[in-house]
């Protein structure tokens, strides 16, 4: 079960519960493939709202081996979740939101706040 204080969430993908996490090491990863200098621009990179699909793959990919899954990014581009490409955009949303939110701040996206609908994010 994840755990958001640890920036751990949960998505059902390819009918199966998986447990994502984007860690120092999985955002560095993210940083190299965006062209990002530092996680300032990579959070900026998120906040425009424009990801493409293979942008969605890459950030899946990297918080599914920052939580130990060894999994390629073409495995996770075959991978099916509810809601199609919606359902994608949400779980991204629900890993920006835990990894750049204050946890113990509930009003800045932390610990007990109610998050954003993915709307809101893309």
């Amino acid at each position: 079960m994840a755990n958001r204080q640890r920036g751990e969430i949960d998505a059902v993908l390819d009918g199966q519960r998986r447990t994502l996490c984007l860690t120092l090491g999985a955002l560095a990863e993210l940083e190299a493939s965006f062209g990002a200098g530092d996680l300032v621009g990579l959070a900026q990179r998120f906040g425009e709202g424009r990801l493409s699909a293979r942008d969605m793959i890459r950030i899946i990919g990297s918080a599914l081996r920052g939580a130990g899954e060894p999994v390629s990014d073409d495995e996770v581009a075959a991978m099916r979740v509810d809601g199609g490409a919606a359902g994608f955009a949400r779980i991204v949303a629900d890993l920006i939101d835990v990894t750049f939110s204050d946890p113990g701040n509930p009003e800045a996206g932390g610990a007990g706040a109610n998050p954003q609908p993915p709307q809101a994010a893309y």
